[in-house]
């Protein structure tokens, strides 16, 4: 057990604010080190990540038991708001190529030319695609949460019937019945929303 670990979380977790400059100034240059590689000496990357790693230890302190070093736990804590950071860049990225690829559909182009113009300095294509994120996104708004919820594994995280049913607790039957509905409720607020496209939506 590593005693002397505990006692310094013990100390941390009473708020003693001493303590939490002593354990940010030893730990994120150490923590920096360790992620640096790992983000293929990307500085500013390294910084946000352990920045973020930190605070997220902070808050889960009365989790550490000391059966390892604090710092090897500090070092998985790391690791995981890395792979968090990278997952959720990779689904960011999967978003936007699927807004691009809406723009080749008939029926989206239809969508974005009945879009009043703006932000004119912007390339067109850079503006069409936040027109039809931020219409996307104000359309799920409208929408009950599961219908929403749905629309958005299928169609942003691109996940199959089956990891839509284990994401969302339910069957894979339950899960093509309530996207057939949301489909529907989609459409419909888009009609509403945008009453000017009639069937174009």
């Amino acid at each position: 057990m590593h005693e002397e670990d505990r006692q310094l979380v013990r100390t941390l977790i009473r708020g003693d604010a001493a303590a939490f400059r002593n354990f940010f100034d030893d730990y994120f240059p150490r923590l920096f080190r360790f992620i640096l590689r790992r983000v293929n000496g990307d500085e500013e990357s390294a910084r946000d990540v352990v920045q973020s790693a930190l605070i997220r230890a902070v808050r889960k302190l009365d989790t550490y038991r000391g059966e390892a070093s604090l710092f090897t736990w500090l070092c998985q804590v790391t690791r995981n708001e890395l792979a968090d950071q990278v997952a959720k860049s990779v689904r960011q990225e999967t978003y936007m190529r699927r807004l691009v690829d809406l723009e080749d559909d008939p029926q989206a182009r239809g969508i974005l030319e009945s879009i009043p113009a703006g932000g004119e300095a912007e390339p067109e294509s850079v503006r069409q695609r936040e027109d039809l994120a931020a219409l996307v996104h104000a359309a799920l708004d409208y929408l009950p949460s599961k219908y929403a919820r749905v629309l958005e594994l299928k169609y942003m995280e691109d996940l199959s019937v089956e990891g839509i049913a284990e994401a969302m607790g339910v069957t894979a039957i339950a899960v093509q019945s309530l996207l057939a509905r949301a489909r529907v409720a989609f459409r419909d607020v888009g009609e509403t929303l945008l009453p000017s496209l009639g069937g174009n939506w």
